[in-house]
């Protein structure tokens, strides 16, 4: 079985969402000041962090909507309740600052090179397509990825089976031609490969273990992974 394409998470994998998130909210904050109960910048940065991944997982699961998730993240932070209005107005001064801070990781374009005379690329990504079509655009690599599927507009999200599928219907290829490259070990690569998929962690932390999945430290790795073993079955590909 040979591999044609790599479908491709976006935030934390090719776009260093939590580096622009951090740097966003570090100047909103500045700019809004601490809200009570957070005793540093710091820890608020780190509060932050925690209740988006919350929320998060609440809107993958189907029981916030995206504009939802936004809202509690804002009420949950600064802990008191607060109007759609007042919610909406807080997130979006945050986003004015933490798109200023958008960026490619470095090994991300050269990766791409790479890939691009062997392999077709498009995403699939957990978030709506309004807000990663104007990111990838914003970021210069629209045109790398032949479609962007994303769960808000298909009703469903990584790791169920049917987002993966919905995005190989969308390049007219069977999931078993299909590499799924992402941060997270369960949602992108655990669910990949339940999906029928070759499901690729990109491990950038570290983090280590998980021997069942393929595991790259970077992206440098991700063109000698897919030579190497279409199915990735040789002991020497993985970490």
């Amino acid at each position: 079985m040979t591999i044609r394409a790599v479908l491709w998470d976006i935030d934390d994998t090719i776009f260093d969402y939590s580096g622009a998130d951090r740097i966003g909210m570090r100047e909103h904050l500045r700019t809004e000041g601490l809200p009570p109960g957070h005793t540093s910048l710091e820890r608020a940065l780190d509060a932050w962090k925690a209740i988006t991944d919350a929320q998060w997982a609440r809107f993958a699961a189907g029981e916030l909507d995206f504009q939802g998730q936004r809202r509690e993240r804002v009420r949950a932070f600064l802990g008191r309740p607060v109007s759609d209005a007042e919610a909406d107005g807080w997130f979006g001064r945050h986003a004015e600052r933490y798109e200023a801070a958008w960026a490619l990781f470095p090994d991300v374009l050269p990766v791409l090179d790479r890939l691009a005379g062997g392999f077709r690329h498009a995403v699939l990504s957990n978030s709506s397509i309004h807000n990663q079509d104007r990111k990838l655009r914003a970021l210069g690599v629209r045109d790398r990825f032949e479609a962007v599927v994303c769960a808000v507009e298909l009703g469903v999200a990584k790791p169920a089976a049917a987002a993966f599928h919905a995005a190989c219907e969308a390049i007219a290829l069977d999931p078993h031609e299909v590499a799924y490259v992402g941060n997270e070990p369960d949602i992108d690569a655990g669910g990949a490969v339940a999906a029928g998929l070759t499901g690729i962690w990109l491990d950038r932390e570290g983090q280590g273990g998980r021997p069942e999945l393929a595991r790259i430290g970077s992206l440098d790795e991700l063109p000698g992974l897919l030579a190497g073993d279409t199915r990735f079955g040789a002991p020497d590909t993985f970490r």
